[in-house]
């Protein structure tokens, strides 16, 4: 279903019963819907709340409407009143997981509880490092390869939504610890619109951590999963974790735990996060 907020209707989707949790999407721009079924399975004793962040997916907006971080932050917080909620508990993966820490900046009594799953880094500088290991990842001689072969068949013709399916499994190949997974991931598209426009919002120099440094505690108990193999680097969820005071959970993955090391995942949050 979607609800309306400050002219933004944002599309929704709840699963389970009990103390309710936040989902954020990553991306920017992109959906939900590549989270699951994984992140389903954390709806045992508790609720999920999804959201289509606005911009993307089945939430989008005309090109006047601004979809920068604060736009992102607001709805957040109109979301946390629609639901008659005090405080929240956030679940946020990649660019979600930032999204969940701007939202603690600007709001920070009214987080009870943050988790972060593969969180997108603090300072403009990991993220450059990002961008940097997912290209040369992406070039690696197997994927190059796969995409020839891929090229060379007529499955274009024959199968134009297989073709697209593994066109997008190659495009995504980087992000895994085994680029061969990325065979499990559910498809996504991403609105390219709003993903600029959240990153030039935060400024081509951003850096999160003197503002967490500045937040008088104490916070919110803090839980981060990240793989070992993430082309986002570690060293910024290991600097979350030590301005959050929160306990960082190292899985062998790559950027999403969810498919590449699901059990782990699950036994990670489903400890932290409250239930019935």
């Amino acid at each position: 279903m979607h609800v309306e907020l400050a002219g933004v209707r944002l599309f929704t989707r709840r699963i389970g019963t009990g103390p309710l949790t936040v989902v954020l999407h990553g991306g920017p721009g992109a959906h939900h819907d590549y989270l699951l079924p994984q992140f389903d399975l954390l709806a045992r004793g508790r609720e999920l709340f999804y959201y289509d962040q606005r911009g993307g997916g089945r939430s989008p907006v005309d090109r006047d409407t601004p979809v920068g971080w604060q736009e992102h932050v607001a709805d957040l917080a109109a979301l946390r009143e629609h639901l008659g909620l005090e405080r929240i508990t956030l679940l946020g993966y990649s660019w979600g997981g930032l999204l969940a820490i701007l939202y603690y900046l600007e709001h920070p009594r009214c987080v009870a509880r943050l988790a972060l799953v593969s969180p997108a880094s603090p300072t403009a500088a990991l993220r450059h490092e990002f961008d940097r290991r997912f290209a040369a990842r992406s070039a690696a001689p197997e994927i190059v390869a796969e995409r020839a072969t891929l090229r060379a068949t007529d499955l274009r013709d024959r199968d134009p939504d297989a073709y697209r399916r593994r066109a997008f499994e190659l495009s995504v190949a980087g992000y895994f610890r085994d680029w061969r997974n990325a065979t499990q991931l559910t498809p996504f598209r991403v609105t390219a619109r709003t993903q600029h426009a959240v990153w030039d919002s935060l400024g081509p120099a951003f850096d999160i951590r003197p503002r967490l440094r500045a937040l008088s505690g104490p916070h919110p108990p803090t839980r981060i999963l990240h793989g070992t193999d993430d082309p986002i680097p570690i060293a910024g969820s290991r600097a979350y974790a030590e301005l959050l005071g929160g306990d960082l959970v190292e899985l062998p993955a790559g950027h999403c735990p969810h498919v590449e090391a699901t059990a782990a995942f699950v036994t990670a949050l489903d400890e932290f996060l409250p239930r019935a």
